[in-house]
């Protein structure tokens, strides 16, 4: 049946008469028991006939079979070495000599993701489950390739599916646990993540993602019990202890110093391992007050992460000039009266480390107001709209200026869609606290005109250095040098100042000094901006149980203080490229 003429003729008659060709392929399969085509027809020939669990056998011995082709073992050892070129070319021949392989289609799925192409690998491994709808470990993975786009609802949902067929493995809950944290969904992501630390013991990242849940849920003790647990299991795991410094609050004894000095002499230690110490130790020193030599592993740190990203401060730069050109006066009234009228979002948005986070605890403290999270919507829908409309993701301007005032409602309408798995109470307004939605404000206020924009603005020096001793789960490129960090300070200041005057009064901005220095008068201000009466209980933010994901989940967990306020000092004599950078922000930014 290998011959190309004999499975045209096979396939012509599973198509005319499925009845009859499945004897002839189970009599095939006699005699040849690893040929993978005649099992794939044999499966096909009993959907036909509507023998579903049969069909799934059928699939599931001929994806077995696919594992001793010798052409698909060749192919599999070039992706197992990162020899994509090879795998490619050769999954190419194979798709075209036989399309509806599914063992291949998978793996063609596989090569997708590993450069990112996610929506190629959602294709392809959507027509692998066509043709073979029991190919559970095809599912597992497509919710891998959602997850990847941010789709988590949709990953729970197939990952749903996978656990219903009985079949799921440790990866997949682990996975499910993943995408329903960024859901919200904390209490069942606790469940599984202790049910598989159980069964697991010896699994340091379960024990650390499990720190991580428990962690946005405030059990702080809890979450560093399973971060001990994970670093005494593989103490040279970066991760787990730049997740102990990332608790804000927690101070590290003289035997964690020495047990992470330790692990960065294995010289067998991966870069994302030892930039995570570096980090980590960069705190413990800090806590001590030592300065230089904090710095010097902060400096290391920032290094080893900044050589494995890409970014151009250059980018930033011809971003805000693209809005300064695109959103303009005569584009906002074109298109006044246009876009989603739904109030209920309350965007707020500025730099990472700027008082976002406690703005929401404020705010989610209000009766009438739910905190979500950190949503990845709008950047994704409008690099969307970019790709459709040019070359470039970051053509939102342009994309946006030449849309139709209907597309602006369609638009608005899916951002309250895409979001609404995030709402778990009834209360009428919601929050979104990506900060980096600052380069997209316009956008916002073109597609949503009645939500409502925060500016959230910390002091230059404070806020950039605060940056500069972070280290992001992923994104923030721009955190990683001093200079580049001043600079992307400077083209946000920039950006919301074109806002200010294309568009005044649209965005409230709260200057995070001001809100320490006299919080009542700034939480009245804002809730007022809101059209929100005044609730005592915003004061009181630091009562609130509230589940938070961001690095200031435990800050905002005590009381307001100012013990964020001139951090920076200490270390002013190595802030040169950063001063340089600001220019004259660090006196005006609270003006701009």
């Amino acid at each position: 049946m290998n011959r190309p003429a004999d499975a045209v003729s096979i396939s012509a008659l599973v198509a005319a008469d499925p009845a009859r060709a499945v004897p002839v392929l189970r009599a095939r399969i006699l005699r040849e028991p690893r040929n993978a085509v005649a099992y794939r027809m044999l499966g096909r020939a009993l959907r036909a006939l509507g023998r579903d669990k049969e069909a799934i056998m059928a699939e599931g011995d001929a994806i077995r079979a696919s594992a001793h082709d010798p052409d698909l073992v060749i192919i599999a050892r070039a992706l197992f070495a990162g020899d994509l070129p090879v795998a490619e070319a050769g999954l190419r021949q194979r798709l075209r000599a036989q399309p509806t392989d599914v063992a291949a289609i998978r793996m063609m799925a596989e090569l997708a993701g590993r450069i990112g192409r996610y929506r190629d690998a959602e294709a392809l491994l959507r027509r692998a489950l066509e043709l073979a709808p029991g190919f559970t470990a095809a599912r597992a993975n497509l919710a891998i390739a959602l997850y990847r786009q941010n789709r988590f609802a949709e990953a729970v949902a197939v990952l749903d599916t996978v656990l219903a067929q009985g079949e799921a493995q440790a990866g997949d809950l682990n996975l499910r646990a993943a995408a329903l944290g960024r859901i919200g969904d904390y209490a069942e992501a606790r469940r599984i993540y202790a049910d598989l630390t159980e069964t697991f013991p010896d699994h340091a990242r379960l024990w650390m993602s499990y720190g991580h849940i428990l962690k946005t849920l405030g059990e702080q003790a809890q979450s560093v019990a399973a971060y001990r647990r994970a670093i005494a299991i593989e103490p040279g795991l970066g991760e787990v202890w730049w997740s102990l410094a990332n608790l804000k609050t927690w101070q590290f004894s003289d035997a964690d110093l020495a047990a992470m000095e330790a692990a960065l002499e294995d010289e067998t230690l991966s870069d994302d391992d030892r930039l995570h110490l570096h980090f980590a130790l960069g705190k413990a020193l800090d806590d001590r007050n030592v300065a230089d030599l904090a710095f010097k592993h902060y400096e290391t740190g920032n290094r080893v992460r900044r050589e494995q990203l890409d970014f151009d401060p250059e980018v930033v730069r011809e971003q805000v000039n693209a809005v300064i050109a695109a959103v303009t006066p005569t584009l906002l009234a074109r298109i006044e009266g246009a876009g989603h009228p739904c109030p209920d979002p309350i965007f707020i948005l500025g730099l990472p480390r700027a008082g976002s986070t406690l703005i929401e605890q404020i705010l989610s403290s209000h009766s009438r107001v739910e905190g979500t999270m950190e949503l990845p919507d709008i950047p994704a829908m409008a690099m969307r709209e970019a790709q459709a409309y040019g070359s470039s993701a970051r053509e939102w301007p342009e994309a946006l200026a030449a849309m139709p005032p209907s597309r602006l409602a369609e638009l608005g309408a899916e951002f309250i869609e895409r979001t609404r798995i995030q709402r778990k109470t009834d209360k009428p307004f919601y929050t979104d606290k990506l900060p980096n939605n600052w380069a997209y404000a316009g956008f916002i206020a073109a597609i949503l005109p009645n939500a409502r924009i925060i500016d959230a603005r910390r002091a230059p020096l404070d806020c950039c250095f605060s940056n500069f001793r972070q280290h992001f789960a992923k994104g923030q490129a721009f955190s990683y040098d001093l200079e580049h960090i001043g600079r992307y300070y400077a083209e946000y200041v920039r950006a919301m100042a074109h806002y200010d005057v294309i568009m005044p009064g649209r965005i409230h901005r709260v200057i995070h000094e001001r809100l320490l220095d006299d919080p009542e008068a700034e939480v009245r201000a804002l809730l007022a901006y809101l059209a929100l009466d005044f609730e005592e209980g915003c004061l009181q933010f630091h009562r609130n149980d509230r589940a938070v994901r961001t690095a200031s989940s435990e800050q905002v967990r005590r009381p307001l203080n100012r013990d964020g306020v001139d951090q920076w000092r200490p270390y002013d004599a190595w802030l040169g490229p950063l001063r340089r950078a600001l220019g004259d922000l660090p006196e005006t930014y609270a003006t701009r």
